[in-house]
């Protein structure tokens, strides 16, 4: 399956073979995140989500950038009252429901709510120049979706103070010694390199990977006790799968297995 995208839209969505690529297209200014695209792509991850076709969703930016941060001529005016009537959290709150992987393929900049979206992905694919930062105590403001919550989660409470403080950018090469991507690659590869871990994950049974991904992120925030205990549950009713069965006897049969998602 293939579906074309509206190449005028300042995000585009294509879905092949199970994996949609949500592009970012705002060239002119670096694939800043204002309104529009904030609701056209909150309305696009939507859509793959729902889609029983689309097994990963990538996110990605046109134009050797991922985002280089939110809009701030947009923004600079902005009431808490306008931020709350206008939403402007809606795009990252429809990612931490989408229950499909996430991958961001990252060039360029990733900086503001840019890191804050690639933050919310499963997997972070890095060009080897990309930089990666929250550089928002700089404009007087401090990170509002996710920024503080999840680089402390993920890298750690010195590293990320330093990041936020500082707003200092770091490297795909720092970020990588940091936990904080997944792995780098060559410029103008990251979108390649993420189209091969999307297809490999997509090729995986369905229920293993949901599981997976419910049980990490759920499990993350709890006592050791209480997340181990998750993560066993989890493992046990995978057994009651069709796809367990099939994964095992493709196995013993020396065989490619064929996964339905049940």
């Amino acid at each position: 399956m293939s579906q074309a995208a509206d190449r005028t839209a300042p995000v585009r969505c294509e879905i092949s073979d199970a994996v949609a690529v949500i592009t970012i297209d705002r060239p002119e200014r670096r694939n800043a995140l204002n309104l529009e695209v904030k609701q056209v792509l909150a309305e696009l991850i939507d859509a793959a989500a729902a889609d029983p076709a689309v097994r990963v969703i990538i996110l990605t930016g046109s134009d050797r950038y991922f985002v280089a941060g939110t809009d701030i001529g947009e923004m600079a005016t902005m009431t808490p009252t306008s931020h709350t009537l206008q939403a402007t959290d809606r795009v990252f709150n429809v990612l931490r429901r989408v229950d499909k992987v996430l991958i961001a393929a990252v060039e360029g900049y990733a900086l503001g709510g840019g890191c804050e979206l690639a933050l919310c992905c499963d997997l972070i694919v890095a060009g080897e120049t990309a930089r990666l930062g929250q550089p928002e105590i700089r404009v007087g403001i401090m990170p509002g979706a996710g920024g503080t919550q999840r680089l402390v989660r993920t890298i750690g409470k010195y590293q990320a103070m330093k990041l936020v403080l500082t707003g200092e950018a770091v490297s795909a090469r720092d970020a990588l010694a940091m936990g904080m991507v997944s792995e780098v690659c060559q410029d103008g590869q990251a979108l390649a390199r993420s189209r091969e871990l999307a297809s490999t994950i997509a090729a995986m049974p369905p229920l293993a990977v949901r599981a997976i991904r419910e049980v990490m992120q759920q499990g993350q925030d709890m006592a050791l006790d209480s997340a181990l205990a998750l993560e066993r549950r989890a493992f046990q009713m995978l057994f009651d799968t069709q796809d367990q069965k099939e994964g095992m006897q493709a196995f013993l049969e020396k065989r490619a297995a064929r996964y339905q998602g049940r």
